[in-house]
C-alpha cells in the first residue's frame, strides 16, 4: 500500500457506485484511484471526496495499468472558500486541469504539488482575480521551464502544452482579461 498527502483535482462517474478519483499527490505527483461504491449510501468515502479537499490518502496500486484502488481518505483541508463563487470554482478547476496536462501520472513533483496547495489556500481565502491567475501560470512556467521572461506565461505554457484547457477563455473572460488567443 502507498500513502501521501493528496489534493484532489477530479471525479469522474465510473459506474452507478463507484468514481475514478483523480488525485496531486505530494509523494508522487498526478495519481488516478478508483474508489468503489463510493456512491452508495453509507460509504466509508461518503463526505470525503470532493473538489480541491486536501486529504491523507492510501491506496494500493494496480497491477496493470494506471488506476490504484483507494483504501482510505482523511481529510485535512476542506477548501470550503472555493465553493463560495462559479470564477473561483472555475479557477481552481484550471490550476487542477493545467497540472494533469502538464505531468505524467506517477512522477513525484513536489514543488507542482507546493504550487497547486499554495494557489488553492489562496483562491479558498481571497478568491478568484486575475493576478491569481496569471501568478500560477506564471510559476508554473517557471517551474517547467518554458518561462523564458520575455512572453506572456500562458503563450508559453500553450507552446509546451500544445493548448491550455479549453475553460481558460471564460476564466480569463470572467475575470476582465481581454481573449484576444484563438
Amino acid at each position: 500500500m502507498l500513502q501521501s498527502r493528496a489534493i484532489l483535482i477530479r471525479l469522474t462517474k465510473l459506474t452507478e457506485t463507484s468514481l475514478i478519483v483523480t488525485w496531486f499527490t505530494q509523494d508522487y505527483g498526478l495519481v488516478k484511484t478508483i474508489a468503489r461504491g463510493a456512491r452508495r449510501p453509507g460509504s466509508a468515502f461518503a463526505g470525503k471526496l470532493d473538489l480541491f479537499f486536501g486529504a491523507e490518502i492510501v491506496w494500493t496500486e494496480a497491477k496493470r495499468g494506471e488506476l490504484h484502488a483507494l483504501r482510505e481518505v482523511a481529510v485535512e483541508q476542506w477548501r470550503t472558500g472555493l465553493r463560495k463563487s462559479y470564477a473561483v470554482t472555475l479557477l481552481g478547476g484550471y490550476c487542477g486541469r493545467l497540472l494533469e496536462q502538464a505531468v505524467e501520472p506517477g512522477h513525484a513533483e513536489p514543488e507542482l504539488y507546493d504550487l497547486l496547495r499554495r494557489a488553492l489556500d489562496h483562491l479558498d481565502a481571497a478568491g478568484a482575480s486575475l493576478r491569481a491567475l496569471t501568478h500560477f501560470e506564471r510559476e508554473l512556467a517557471r517551474l517547467l521551464g518554458v518561462d523564458s521572461g520575455r512572453r506572456k506565461p500562458e503563450a508559453a505554457l500553450r507552446d509546451a502544452l500544445g493548448d491550455l484547457p479549453a475553460i481558460r477563455r471564460e476564466l480569463a473572460g470572467l475575470l476582465g482579461e481581454p481573449t484576444d488567443f484563438p
